[in-house]
């Protein structure tokens, strides 16, 4: 009944954020079901629903989340109801594989999130705008609840406070936009408890998402909560297999633990565990082992000390081709050992292999082109691209000369073959610029 009270009070349209997940999905689930009881002339207003992947989503999850927009949009469609779901990705230049492969930006850490705006926040946001320049207003429907956690619930009744109306809360980000949250009271078994009792309305199975959420809990299970301190499921989340922002991924672990056909997803956790430097048997910490890997320069060249010793920069050119190496490794063991329904999932995209290497080229002065080589060296094909004007003047054999002669006579100098290397490159690239006519007036 609250949801269509506050659909019905205007005509601002709504937006609602959708991951695949236990909350977003009673969320929807509740605003579908509202609507399903308006009468037709009165859902003057489209809800759009949002689910943003950010493209280095666990396979079986953008697996799951993909074919429930699909079952969304033909079951609006068929009843009739003016919900519009939309699948978002992040801008080229913000994925996760050209800012750590092809920038070469540091694994995200606490310190050092640079993941969270560009692969989520930014994305969702760029969408929002859109609808504000079309509409003016907006009102966005979010499956938050005040149970997630202290902090959560703080803000939440911060912003509660602050409430022009009934229900809307004022979102820090856009005064013309405004947030609902339909299920701010609930308790994880009463969305457990609502999911179960109401079957799913445009056909993805709520049972399913219970197994899924029980598979990646680290004991298989989801008690029935009678009490506040009974575990439930509400403690997994399955976000990117690549996250690096907790010491241990739990729920990958769990994932694979609990169930022996997920077992291919193990390459995913090791790859996963390398680029976070979780290794066993060492003596250094995660953040000493990956300062090995990086430049002591930052990326705008200059030295940075902090507590007595180098804030290191961008990992190095060999660890960004290593880094390419695995992955493209790891795609090759998901086309041939995962589910049949899985081998289609892109690890990393064309596009962004060519993001990755135009950086290289223009951005790092790395004329010896190395991505299309490691490419057909780990896949065995041709890689395709025609997006890229390389170094007329050089290549690689130029570049791998350079590097044997400073090795060779300056063997203390580590950073001189890069230097070569860049004014080479930049000098060729002015000449080129010099040369063609009408280039410059």
């Amino acid at each position: 009944e609250t949801v269509k009270e506050v659909y019905l009070e205007d005509r601002i349209p709504w937006i609602c954020g959708y991951s695949g997940g236990k909350d977003s999905s009673a969320t929807v689930q509740l605003v579908w079901m509202a609507l399903r009881e308006i009468p037709p002339e009165k859902r003057a207003k489209t809800v759009h629903v949002i689910s943003t992947d950010t493209m280095v989503e666990s396979p079986v999850v953008a697996l799951w989340a993909k074919k429930s927009l699909q079952r969304m949009k033909e079951g609006a469609e068929r009843e009739g109801l003016p919900i519009v779901p939309h699948r978002l990705t992040p801008a080229i230049e913000d994925t996760f594989w050209v800012n750590l492969i092809g920038q070469g930006y540091a694994f995200p850490r606490v310190n050092f999130r640079w993941c969270t705006y560009r692969l989520k926040i930014g994305t969702s946001n760029r969408f929002i705008r859109q609808i504000l320049a079309a509409e003016s207003e907006a009102i966005l429907v979010l499956g938050s609840r005040k149970a997630e956690s202290a902090a959560r619930r703080r803000v939440m009744e911060g912003y509660e406070e602050k409430r022009y109306r009934a229900h809307l809360s004022p979102n820090s980000s856009y005064p013309n936009a405004y947030v609902f949250t339909p299920i701010e009271d609930w308790e994880d078994s009463m969305v457990w408890q609502f999911l179960m009792q109401h079957e799913n309305p445009w056909g993805q199975s709520n049972k399913d998402l219970l197994a899924m959420y029980r598979g990646a809990s680290a004991d298989n299970e989801c008690p029935m909560v009678v009490e506040s301190g009974t575990p439930s499921c509400g403690g997994s989340r399955m976000g990117c297999w690549v996250c690096t922002m907790v010491a241990e991924d739990r729920s990958l672990s769990a994932m694979i633990r609990n169930d022996e056909e997920k077992s291919w997803m193990l390459p995913l956790l090791e790859f996963r565990n390398y680029i976070a430097c979780c290794r066993q048997g060492s003596d250094l910490t995660p953040n000493e082992m990956d300062r090995q890997r990086r430049d002591f320069r930052r990326s705008s060249g200059c030295l940075t000390w902090h507590r007595g010793r180098l804030v290191h920069g961008p990992y190095t050119k060999e660890a960004r081709e290593d880094f390419l190496r695995r992955l493209l490794r790891l795609q090759l063991f998901i086309e041939r050992n995962a589910p049949p329904e899985v081998r289609g999932a892109e690890l990393i995209t064309m596009e962004e292999l060519r993001a990755i290497r135009r950086i290289w080229l223009e951005e790092k002065h790395e004329f010896c082109d190395s991505l299309p080589i490691i490419y057909k060296e780990v896949t065995g094909k041709e890689f395709e691209d025609s997006t890229v004007v390389k170094n007329r003047y050089y290549g690689r054999e130029e570049w791998d000369l350079i590097s044997e002669i400073c090795r060779e006579r300056y063997p203390g100098y580590t950073l001189l073959p890069g230097l070569v290397g860049s004014l080479l490159d930049t000098e060729s690239r002015n000449t080129v610029l010099g040369v063609r006519r009408n280039a410059v007036k």
